[in-house]
């Protein structure tokens, strides 16, 4: 078994904390990125798709993520095909520029396609794509997530515009200063289109899972899945609505405020804290 949230602070890292508070170290400038949290029915709440990094990688590696990575300079591409919410009503949900909110909203749409093979994009605004398991999509993809081909000629040369009304906002999150790489990073929700299917193809993943969400938050409480405090938090979330239709709803009535973990005490040490709205729902787990 694993301690839920709040978890103790070892003391080399309460030190390393608190020389970052007093200024005694720089910070590591964040990068932004999106992360979108997959979404289909089943009989136990949200069913939610889930990726497992490989454990070479330098960030999160071997955690249980869900698909997203960071914001690449051509996701700032103005000429892209987009159908749905603009990005004035996407900056606003966001909290952050029109500008930013276009790049985020692509790099959604672009990292979820990447790494799950699922496509948030139509023919119209409309229509959404029913397909994308061909040779020919795959062989975009991969050209996608070598950085070979941008998001916007994609989408030109097969006639699609992005399904910005698919995505919801559910969060917002920076990386403790201390943390040695440092994300941006902002939370959408989605719902797997109808006639998809999820292909376990990223080269950043070793295996893919659908779990319910609140199955995947019990499983991390007990050690059978490496999470980080952000993932396992929004899964415990996600797990306490009814459906997917459920969430979308939820996130309807949100917009993001970028939270950034801070070393607070714990009994006789110290934790990283928490938002404010997550603290009944915890310590609802520790009863």
């Amino acid at each position: 078994m694993i301690p839920l949230p709040p978890v103790p602070m070892p003391d080399h890292l309460v030190e390393v904390a608190r020389a970052f508070e007093q200024g005694e170290r720089e910070p590591v400038e964040p990068r932004n990125a999106a992360t979108v949290v997959l979404m289909r029915p089943s009989t136990d709440g949200p069913d939610v798709y889930y990726m497992r990094r490989q454990v070479s990688m330098d960030f999160a590696a071997g955690m249980a993520v869900f698909p997203g990575g960071g914001v690449d300079p051509r996701d700032f591409d103005t000429e892209v095909a987009w159908g749905g919410p603009g990005p004035d009503v996407w900056a606003e949900r966001l909290g952050c520029d029109a500008e930013t909110a276009r790049a985020l909203v692509c790099t959604a749409v672009r990292e979820t396609f990447e790494e799950s093979g699922v496509l948030l994009a139509g023919p119209s605004a409309d229509e959404v794509v029913a397909d994308t398991t061909g040779d020919d999509w795959e062989a975009d993809r991969v050209a996608l997530e070598s950085r070979e081909l941008s998001m916007t000629d994609f989408l030109n040369r097969r006639g699609l515009v992005l399904r910005t009304d698919l995505l919801g906002v559910w969060d917002a999150w920076l990386t403790p200063v201390f943390e040695p790489k440092r994300y941006r990073t902002w939370f959408f929700v989605a719902v797997l289109p109808e006639g998809q299917r999820t292909r376990d193809v990223s080269s950043e993943s070793s295996s893919v899972v659908w779990l319910p969400a609140r199955t995947a938050a019990v499983q991390a409480e007990n050690g059978e899945l490496a999470m980080m405090p952000p993932t396992y938090l929004t899964s415990l979330e996600v797990g306490t609505f009814g459906s997917p239709e459920d969430v979308l709803v939820e996130a309807g009535s949100r917009s993001a405020s970028m939270f950034t973990p801070s070393v607070e005490p714990l009994d006789d040490g110290f934790t990283l804290s928490m938002p404010d709205r997550l603290r009944p729902l915890v310590a609802e787990r520790h009863r």
